[in-house]
């Protein structure tokens, strides 16, 4: 099994939320590993450019995996990852970024794969990262950043993911500072997204592993794995 998470935008929670999957993942008996296949606003270390995105993931997993395996193109710049791969020299290649994925399910019962900022972010000249997880008919989850403006993208990153791939459903993450009127918002987006509300992360949004436990048992992956 595969869920791929992507955000209404970039610093939305979408690498909180994923960790947060593979700890219920862990707390299930699922085995579980996490990918950011691309990542830009990495630093250099002893053994190269890291994300702390990734590394996250990594920690949450709970894997050996090498890290290159799970996030195959880091680049340093924090910027749009088709300009950052551009400004070093190369191209986000998909065979790349499909050989990778194949090698985490081949071990592991599910894969969560955390894009790059938000859905339609491009990867190359003529494809997106949309393109790319549409291909695989991957199930998403959509993080929303509750803050102002956020309605009007999160309403149209389901408008773009409902005909390409199956929205499983939204996550609201509470950002800091609490937005007004954060309930109302919440009940509002409940009723305009074609997608159901799977949980609230935030200081008062409750357990989040326990909603995201809820999350993959919806995915039904006791039972597809």
């Amino acid at each position: 099994m595969t869920l791929f998470v992507t955000g209404t935008d970039t610093g939305v929670g979408k690498t909180h939320v994923s960790a947060g999957l593979l700890a219920a993942a862990r707390e299930l008996g699922i085995a579980a590993c996490g990918y950011k296949p691309v990542a830009s606003g990495c630093r250099r270390g002893p053994r190269g450019l890291r994300n702390a995105d990734a590394l996250a993931l990594i920690r949450a997993s709970g894997t050996e995996e090498p890290y290159d395996r799970i996030n195959p193109y880091a680049f340093a710049p924090a910027i749009a990852p088709h300009l950052a791969a551009r400004e070093a020299g190369q191209r986000i290649e998909r065979r790349v970024l499909d050989a990778r994925y194949r090698e985490l399910a081949r071990t592991h019962d599910l894969v969560i794969v955390e894009g790059a900022g938000g859905w339609q972010i491009p990867f190359g000249r003529d494809w997106t990262q949309a393109d790319w997880v549409a291909r695989h008919g991957w199930p998403v989850l959509l993080v929303v950043g509750m803050r102002l403006g956020c309605m009007n993208h999160a309403l149209l990153s389901a408008e773009s993911i409902r005909p390409r791939t199956r929205l499983l459903g939204w996550v609201a993450n509470e950002l800091p500072p609490r937005q007004p009127r954060l309930d109302d918002n919440i009940a509002e987006l409940q009723m305009r997204m074609p997608a159901p509300l799977l949980g609230r992360v935030g200081s008062r949004a409750g357990s989040l592993c326990a909603q995201l436990c809820a999350v993959l048992e919806r995915m039904q992956v006791r039972e597809g794995r």
